[in-house]
């Protein structure tokens, strides 16, 4: 009788398309847990204008990129500190 089965092609279709079915859960899991993963791992404009102010302070960015950074970044803070409800 399990022979009789294998060799329907119902069955087999059956069997395949949960198979499938099984890949693309795995891969959305997965893909789920990078994309997590690479959010967690952006770094605040805060945090980011902090590092720029110690390279500048180091002598790794000139004056110049160091007002261009820090006007690019300071629009980003604003949004952040909107989308927390604080103000500044």
């Amino acid at each position: 009788m399990i022979e009789q089965l294998w060799g329907d092609p119902v069955t087999d279709l059956v069997v395949w398309s949960a198979v499938l079915a099984v890949l693309m859960a795995v891969a959305v899991y997965v893909i789920g847990k990078i994309r997590a993963e690479s959010v967690q791992k952006e770094h605040t404009a805060s945090e980011l204008m902090s590092k720029c102010r110690e390279m500048h302070s180091r002598g790794g960015l000139s004056d110049e990129e160091f007002r261009t950074i820090k006007t690019r970044l300071a629009a980003r803070l604003q949004e952040e500190l909107s989308d927390n409800g604080e103000t500044g």
